[in-house]
């Protein structure tokens, strides 16, 4: 089983060398019959824009390619099939992964998948996040008002694309990564990946 743990720890100081901070580390995709390959995504950003262009993505796929590389050649294997790299900016409507987001983003609608019922036993909330306290999320749901949870209780949580949102972000230089899937757009970062994982 693949150990994201261990790929957050190897992939995190790549991100940092080049000045960005690390968003998300996720591995999804393959299909029941294998024949397709698990997509290893990276989504990481400039603290100072909250983006990547797409050089950025460029630069920070080449690094996690060579230390990936290296400790393959030393014996240690990340993930045991084939698998696609794919290099992200977060975009607009971006995950909410890191405790700082649910401050940085306070003020805006967000979409919180959680691991346990609230408010009459619902998962699924949206509404303006309030913000973060200690552990304790609070966001003003759109059904019920002022619901609180613990960081640890959320499954998924992201941003919802409003004209709010649109404004306070800024915009992307345009020669850069939008909101769209970067592997979309720039195939180099799948071709490193899966040059070296097909063997």
């Amino acid at each position: 089983m693949t150990n994201i743990a261990r790929i957050t720890e190897i992939v995190e100081p790549e991100a940092k060398a080049l000045g960005f901070d690390l968003v998300r580390v996720i591995l999804f995709g393959k299909s029941e019959v294998g024949d397709e390959e698990h997509t290893l995504q990276i989504m990481a950003e400039r603290p100072d824009t909250g983006q990547l262009v797409l050089e950025d993505c460029a630069a920070l796929s080449r690094r996690i390619s060579d230390r990936i590389d290296e400790l393959e050649a030393a014996g240690e294997t990340l993930i045991e099939d084939a698998y696609r790299l794919e290099v992200s900016s977060p975009g607009i409507d971006r995950p909410l992964t890191r405790p700082k987001d649910f401050s940085d983003w306070a003020g805006h609608e967000a979409r919180v998948q959680l691991i346990n019922p609230v408010e009459g036993n619902r998962k699924s909330i949206q509404g303006n996040l309030i913000g973060l306290e200690g552990e304790t999320v609070t966001l003003d749901d759109k059904k019920s008002g002022p619901v609180s949870f613990s960081l640890a209780d959320i499954h998924s949580a992201k941003l919802v694309l409003t004209d709010k949102l649109i404004a306070a972000t800024r915009p992307l230089d345009s020669s850069g990564a939008d909101e769209q899937d970067v592997a979309e757009d720039f195939e180099g970062a799948e071709e490193i990946f899966e040059e070296q994982e097909d063997s």
